[in-house]
């Protein structure tokens, strides 16, 4: 049996900035008083001490890791916390020296002290991170996890991950690679929504399944309408002026509406000349953003530093193309995302600090614009190729966030990574797939490859390009 992967696997609901150094970390902290509790060792503890290694050091700081790590011991949930309540909750650890482990035991935790950044590389991954508990009788136990993109966390075990056991699930339609999805919508007749669907009904009861997609939509909505009417400058020093409200308001003009659903009704009204649609798939995508770079709710798509793409292409088809579509077509366009993006976890990365920004932005766009292809009528194999496309002109592209936040280039480049993503799929759609020279199970190998040859300065370590050139002064 084959490793599964979820929709709901690649599609996660947790606070921004990152994935990798946000979400991953906090996990992983979760994960630390699971296995204390395990232990029976919880309420013994008097001390923890967090080590965070490589690149969750270099960038730790702008991507908010340390937060994110004494969110998780005090054991709040990221899909669920107010993101109103972050603050105060990191003020008071920090006022009083003091967290409550798993929001039961109060133990003294120095935040400078007991978060240690460690510039120096663990075997496995780059995104190390080593937790410490001290007891009272002077004995330790520590755990090791990595956060290898997307906001997947794994043991230092997985070292040995050719002699270890991987979870696996019994999909009927277990996919390992584009080449076996393709040969399933073949000998099934169906298309590859269709396929994911029958897997994931194989995980949980099918109102389950469209209640969690719908939750996942509305949160991405809810984000882009945050975003849209949100006006400032993003926190972190860069002083980034956030440009979703200025550039909403000049589309959308007088519009009358109440909630996010209704602002959607309202968009769908608005003018949709070329420049138009450009600015309104931008306006979408950088909203979702800027959300995220302020510690806000955003759906992991497949990262949070990618966040933006995905929304901003379902939005794009719901308000430009298709104004009749709905609950149906949303789920439709949510399944094939998913399953492009568990495709090239499999098969490469979806982490930055391993892969360079190719490893986001270009699989985040790869699943939109796949997804998207499907809406619009693509055959399995164009949804395929349009998810080719979408990674072949984003080959390379790297991970250089200034002050190692996730602002620039980032925000922007969720922008580019939509737009690519809505060409890919037009060029799918006008291509007989059976001239297609670039199959993307090729693209994603190639990828893997690229990643693995780029030098450590451009994954995510702000080391290199723009982290260097442009500095915190010059901003």
């Amino acid at each position: 049996m084959e490793e599964c992967i979820s929709v709901f696997d690649m599609l996660k609901i947790g606070v921004g900035p990152s994935s990798s150094h946000t979400l991953g970390p906090w996990r992983a902290a979760e994960r630390f008083l699971e296995e204390l509790k395990d232990e029976s060792i919880l309420d013994q503890v008097k001390r923890v001490k967090v080590d965070l290694y490589g690149s969750l050091s270099l960038t730790g700081k702008g991507h908010a890791t340390d937060l994110s790590v004494m969110l998780g011991l005090s054991g709040q949930d990221p899909e669920y916390i107010p993101v109103d309540n972050i603050a105060g909750i990191i003020k008071t650890i920090e006022d009083t020296n003091e967290i409550i482990l798993a929001n039961k035991y109060k133990i003294p935790f120095y935040f400078l002290q007991d978060i240690v950044f460690n510039k120096e590389f663990l075997p496995f991954h780059a995104n190390g991170l080593k937790f410490t508990a001290y007891k009272a009788d002077d004995s330790e136990y520590e755990s090791i996890f990595y956060s290898i993109g997307g906001g997947f966390v794994v043991k230092e075990e997985r070292t040995n991950a050719k002699i270890k056991e991987v979870i696996k699930c019994a999909f009927p339609f277990p996919i390992q690679n584009a080449v076996e999805l393709l040969n399933y919508t073949v000998s099934e007749n169906k298309s590859i929504s269709e396929i994911v669907y029958e897997n994931e009904k194989s995980m949980r009861p099918e109102a389950e399944i469209h209640s969690e997609l719908m939750r996942i939509w509305n949160t991405m909505l809810e984000c882009m309408y945050i975003g849209c009417h949100t006006g400032g400058i993003l926190p972190g020093g860069l002083n980034v002026r956030r440009r979703a409200f200025d550039m909403h308001q000049n589309l959308i003009g007088l519009s009358n509406y109440s909630d996010p659903q209704s602002w959607l009704e309202e968009i769908r009204k608005t003018e949709v000349k070329f420049r138009q649609i450009l600015k309104w798939v931008s306006c979408f995508a950088l909203a979702v953003n800027e959300v995220n770079a302020s510690l806000g709710r955003v759906v992991t798509a497949p990262t949070n530093g990618s966040a933006g793409v995905i929304p901003a292409v379902l939005m794009y088809y719901l308000v430009i193309e298709n104004h009749d579509a709905g609950e149906k077509e949303i789920k439709q366009f949510l399944m094939v995302a998913g399953e492009i993006g568990s495709i090239f976890k499999k098969g490469s990365t979806i982490s930055a600090a391993m892969g360079g920004c190719q490893a986001e932005i270009g699989v985040s766009s790869s699943m939109a614009a796949a997804a998207l292809c499907e809406l619009m009528g693509g055959t399995p194999a164009q949804v395929l190729m349009a998810a080719e496309i979408a990674m072949e002109h984003h080959l390379g592209l790297t991970c250089d966030p200034i002050g190692g936040l996730v602002q620039i280039p980032c925000i922007e480049r969720n922008t580019m990574g939509a737009i690519k993503a809505i060409n890919a799929a037009e060029l799918a759609l006008e291509t007989d797939s059976k001239n297609a020279k670039v199959p993307l199970d090729k693209v994603i190998n190639t990828m893997w490859q690229t990643a693995k040859d780029m030098n450590s300065k451009y994954k995510e370590t702000s080391e290199g390009g723009l982290a260097i050139a442009v500095n915190m002064a010059d901003c």
